[in-house]
């Protein structure tokens, strides 16, 4: 079998301070065996790209809570359907951003609640809520499917409330998020009948953190939670053998990752 990781990135192999030190030995071992480590994230693609550089990663990756697939060209052997853009092989998941726009400003309008977007602030007031630096809020602002979004004074179950009732799908990780029909289980299940086409025999790991990392988790062989920064584990339903890392973010992730790997090595005919 070959094995292939499926990984959000904040809160789970990135740190509050978006540092990935703590899993650092685990990511070597990754890259010498030549295991595919494919970001599944809610960030958009220049973030993403920008993740990639500093892990010297170059397999495919998941932005934007699935809306868009991003395949490096001829990364695999055979044709793969969708659009050329900048080097890759794009697959559009999720609605395009100026209608998931259009929604969040009727949700606004019709529920009279103080509510806004990335596309509503400034580089600056996305660096205050994030922790980037403005010319980083620059890129997280480039969305092409999903809008993350703050509502003032609302919980969780009315926010997913409103935006439900408009047609959309809600999921929250460190803000709540609209998108369209996509989700990062639909993007891995995609890719990993890809993987499967070249490899035969694989073992998906998923590893995450949130609610928006929930249906990544629910279709690969062993779904991983790493701790949220408080030490609680996000819960969930209908997931059977999840494996709860000891450890918050990067450093639960540099915990688990190799045992998992280790248990895939003592099944028969595991291959890097």
């Amino acid at each position: 079998m070959k094995a292939i990781i499926f990984t959000d990135l904040d809160g789970t192999l990135l740190d509050s301070r978006y540092s990935f030190a703590p899993a650092a030995q685990a990511l070597k071992r990754i890259k010498t065996e030549g295991i595919p480590l494919v970001l599944a994230t809610s960030k958009s693609r220049p973030e993403t790209e920008l993740i990639r550089e500093m892990l010297s990663n170059a397999d495919p990756f998941i932005t934007e809570n699935g809306g868009g697939i991003f395949i490096p060209g001829s990364y695999f052997p055979f044709p793969i359907k969708g659009e050329e853009s900048d080097g890759y092989r794009v697959i559009r998941l999720g609605a395009g951003y100026g209608e998931i726009r259009a929604a969040l400003a009727d949700i606004r309008r019709r529920s009279g609640r103080n509510l806004k977007g990335f596309g509503d602030m400034t580089d600056e007031e996305v660096a205050g809520l994030t922790g980037l630096t403005p010319a980083e809020a620059r890129l997280a602002k480039m969305r092409e499917f999903d809008e993350p979004f703050i509502m003032k004074d609302a919980s969780r179950e009315e926010a997913r409330r409103l935006v439900e009732e408009s047609g959309y799908s809600f999921t929250e990780g460190r803000f709540f998020h609209i998108t369209g029909p996509s989700d990062k289980g639909r993007a891995a299940e995609i890719l990993a009948a890809f993987y499967r086409s070249v490899y035969g025999r694989i073992a998906t790991i998923g590893v995450g953190n949130s609610e928006n990392d929930i249906s990544m988790l629910k279709i690969v062989d062993y779904p991983v939670l790493v701790m949220k920064e408080d030490g609680r584990y996000e819960e969930v339903e209908g997931l059977p053998g999840v494996i709860k890392a000891r450890g918050v973010g990067p450093e639960g992730w540099g915990r688990a990752v190799p045992g998992v790997l280790d248990t895939i090595r003592a099944s028969e005919g595991y291959k890097c």
